[in-house]
């Protein structure tokens, strides 16, 4: 099989791409940086160096594939996160008609059920759309719920101030995660079978927690006594986010989507489709989280 894999950099799609090439399959690897695919190259994967906004480039690299992982890249570049993620999608849909492709495989994130107030989710959302207007392509929409990798933004405020929230909370058991090795684990087995027809989603998690845990858990893993999750305002956290350095206008979309987090609604979709939890739990996490943090001293 002949598959192409966008961002495949990123911590998702460079282990995908590996487990296609461990299966003995052709992978093209799209990438901005070409050091960043060296790993993958050398495995056997054929480089293509470009950006996934350029849509001649990506039908160059699609032509002649059995089935496409798409991926809408992070963007802190950008003022308006929501419009990018949603011309990503129709940057993939105007390649993926115009080269004839059957099978796609797309990341996209829990609460893309929600047509707005969702941050840059809303953004997936539409970019799932866009997908979706192509018609005789077979297409699974991966969601995967909130990424463990996002708590590390919290290991300067742990350090500091010896806490850690955000402007959402969550009770226990109702807050699914996702590690980016089941996530990768999941779209390597969608596209080894491409068992799938119509447009379908399917949603990834690898543990169903709560912030008070998560706080307890990473506690006991750095030793850091009686961590606390703290629910703070929304204009506490965009306060924090801008002075760290990020635009007003990404931490805006960021503390959107948070805040739609704390509400039943961004989750009740999952609650309907609840999937098969992966292997990465809350534990594991947090040895990864310790190790980060103690080397962050």
């Amino acid at each position: 099989m002949n598959y192409v894999i966008t961002g495949a950099g990123g911590h998702i799609a460079k282990p995908l791409a590996m487990q296609l090439l461990g299966a003995g399959h052709h992978v093209t690897a799209i990438g901005r940086h070409e050091e960043h695919l060296k790993e993958m190259v050398k495995a056997g994967a054929h480089p293509a160096i470009g950006s996934v906004e350029n849509v001649e480039f990506l039908e160059k690299a699609f032509r002649g594939a059995d089935a496409v992982f798409t991926i809408c890249p992070p963007n802190f570049n950008t003022k308006d996160l929501k419009g990018f993620n949603e011309q990503l999608g129709k940057n993939y849909r105007d390649a993926i008609k115009s080269t004839g492709i059957k099978n796609v495989v797309n990341l996209s994130s829990v609460g893309a059920h929600l047509a707005t107030s969702a941050g840059p989710v809303t953004g997936l959302r539409r970019a799932e759309e866009a997908l979706n207007t192509l018609e005789n392509v077979n297409i699974r929409h991966l969601r995967p719920c909130f990424f463990y990798s996002n708590l590390m933004a919290n290991i300067d405020m742990i350090k500091n101030i010896g806490i850690i929230g955000s402007n959402f909370s969550i009770p226990p058991n109702k807050f699914p995660v996702a590690d980016s090795i089941d996530i990768a684990a999941a779209a390597a087995e969608e596209l080894l079978d491409l068992n799938f027809n119509g447009h379908s989603i399917r949603y990834v998690a690898s543990d169903e927690t709560g912030t008070d845990e998560i706080a307890t858990v990473i506690d006991k893993a750095i030793g850091k006594p009686d961590l606390v999750w703290i629910k703070f305002k929304d204009e506490e956290v965009l306060r924090g986010m801008q002075q760290a350095g990020m635009p007003k206008e990404i931490a805006g979309e960021l503390v959107e989507m948070f805040a739609a987090l704390d509400s039943e609604r961004f989750l009740e979709d999952y609650w309907k489709h609840r999937p098969k939890l992966g292997t990465v739990k809350l534990e594991n996490f947090a040895k990864v989280f310790a190790k980060a943090y103690n080397a962050n001293k």
